[in-house]
C-alpha cells in the first residue's frame, strides 16, 4: 500500500495526496493506493500541483494499516507525519496532543 507525499511551497508543510486529488495535512486523510496503476495515475495528478508550484518533491511512500490507521513503514516518513524531533511542542505531534 502507498500514499503520494510532497511538501507544499507555500509553508513547507508535509502534505499527502487526499482522496478527492487536493492536499492534506493528515497522513490519516491521505488516499491508501493499491498497485501500479493507481500510483501512477495519482503521480499524474500530483505532478499537476507541481507544474501549477502548489507543492514540490512529490513521491509515492510505503505504509501499511495498523488498528485502522495508516502507518509509514521507514522512519523518515514517520518524522515527517510527526513533525520535528528536536521540538515535540511544534509540529503535528503538538496539535495532537491539544487534541
Amino acid at each position: 500500500m502507498k500514499v503520494i507525499t510532497a511538501n507544499r511551497l507555500l509553508d513547507g508543510e508535509v502534505v499527502w495526496q487526499g482522496a478527492d486529488g487536493a492536499w492534506v495535512e493528515l497522513l490519516s486523510l491521505a488516499k491508501s493506493l493499491e498497485g501500479k496503476d493507481d500510483v501512477a495515475a495519482a503521480m499524474a495528478l500530483a505532478e499537476q500541483s507541481v507544474a501549477k508550484r502548489e507543492v514540490v518533491e512529490v513521491y509515492a511512500i510505503d505504509v501499511t494499516e495498523d488498528e485502522g490507521r495508516i502507518v509509514p513503514v521507514r522512519l523518515r516518513e514517520v518524522i515527517r507525519a510527526a513533525g520535528p524531533t528536536t521540538h515535540p511542542n511544534l509540529g503535528k505531534q503538538a496539535r495532537a496532543a491539544a487534541i
